[in-house]
């Protein structure tokens, strides 16, 4: 890298900035310049850069940044450091600076050298800086071998820090979660959608049934695709409120792995996307969540009956279904069960 005997000069929103009058006492009035001098403006260079390229969150400059290392890593980060609070003395920022590749040993203090990268956090928030701390002590677990936290800087000895493009993405999503203003807890968050709007968007992929709908699609034997009854209630909802026989027992928790087509897990009926399963709970909330997770695998004939087992029973339908006569020997043998299929077997298929 060459280096200008000049000071150079960088516009941050739209204002002129001059480096320091140290800086440029030590870079032109001395002659010839020494390896501290080259440092000190190596150092203001980085801070510079890193000061331009920051990103905005919440009002809050944030920026992560991996440079090789050098003999003394910690001391060259402190020196970055001091040369972004000189330059934002007034500004609210949150800064991480980490070095990477072959390094010396790194002395974080007395008792401690480390042959791992050294990893600074520097802000001008105290709080910003501890959160950040927290954040990225759960992204780096087992990698950190020393640390030396000091209120609004955090300097650490990292083992393989900058090794993969994880790094630099988890040290990105520590500073901008570490800056976010905190919300009201009491009101949701951006994004999130309330059960109702759940189950909306749920149904609004489905073409539900009434169950005197299931139950004609169930025994007629022209329809064109095989057709499944699912119960997906759990066993004691079963045994309390009574269940409709012939109809395959998976319980929600595991109904996914018993139908994706690509699933070890799946059931033998499993085989094919264009199956028409038609799934009940006990009154049709949780059902059309269910179809509708069905969707997502592939399985767009999934739907779910409109009032689930107790708008059935309401409706005076058998207690039994028997299958299509058009169905093959093995699916009849899966409709037609005159008991319940046992969470057992479900489990051992």
């Amino acid at each position: 890298m060459m280096l200008s005997s000049e000071p150079s000069t960088i516009v941050l929103e739209g204002t002129l900035i001059q480096p320091s009058p140290t800086a440029a006492t030590s870079t032109s009035a001395r002659c010839p310049r020494t390896l501290s001098d080259v440092r000190e403006e190596v150092a203001q260079s980085l801070a510079l850069r890193m000061i331009s390229k920051a990103r905005t969150v919440d009002g809050v400059r944030i920026g992560v940044h991996f440079t090789f290392s050098k003999k003394d890593d910690g001391h060259f980060l402190r020196l970055v450091t001091s040369q972004i609070r000189t330059r934002l003395p007034s500004s609210r920022y949150l800064f991480a600076i980490a070095t990477t590749g072959a390094s010396p040993s790194i002395h974080l203090n007395r008792s401690s050298t480390r042959t791992s990268n050294a990893l600074v956090i520097c802000g001008s928030d105290e709080d910003d800086v501890q959160r950040a701390v927290l954040l990225a002590s759960s992204k780096f677990l087992g990698r950190v071998d020393a640390v030396r936290n000091t209120g609004t800087l955090l300097a650490a000895s990292v083992r393989h820090i900058g090794s993969s493009s994880y790094d630099e993405a988890a040290l990105w999503d520590v500073l901008s979660k570490s800056v976010r203003t905190p919300i009201d807890p009491l009101l949701p968050p951006p994004g999130s959608r309330s059960i109702d709007q759940l189950l909306s968007d749920a149904r609004s992929k489905l073409e539900r049934m009434t169950p005197q709908q299931a139950y004609d699609a169930l025994h007629d034997p022209t329809y064109p695709m095989p057709v499944f009854l699912v119960d997906i209630r759990p066993a004691s909802q079963r045994a309390r409120e009574g269940g409709i026989h012939g109809s395959l027992i998976i319980e929600r928790n595991v109904l996914e792995w018993r139908f994706d087509p690509r699933c070890e897990a799946r059931l033998a009926i499993a085989d094919r996307y264009d199956l028409k399963i038609i799934i009940y709970c006990q009154e049709g909330y949780t059902s059309s969540l269910a179809a509708a997770s069905l969707h997502e695998l592939g399985l767009l004939n999934a739907t779910d009956i409109v009032g689930g087992y107790a708008s059935w029973r309401a409706a005076g339908l058998p207690g039994q279904i028997r299958p299509p006569s058009t169905v093959g020997d093995e699916e009849s043998y899966q409709l037609s069960q005159p008991s319940f299929i046992s969470d057992d077997v479900i489990d051992g298929i």
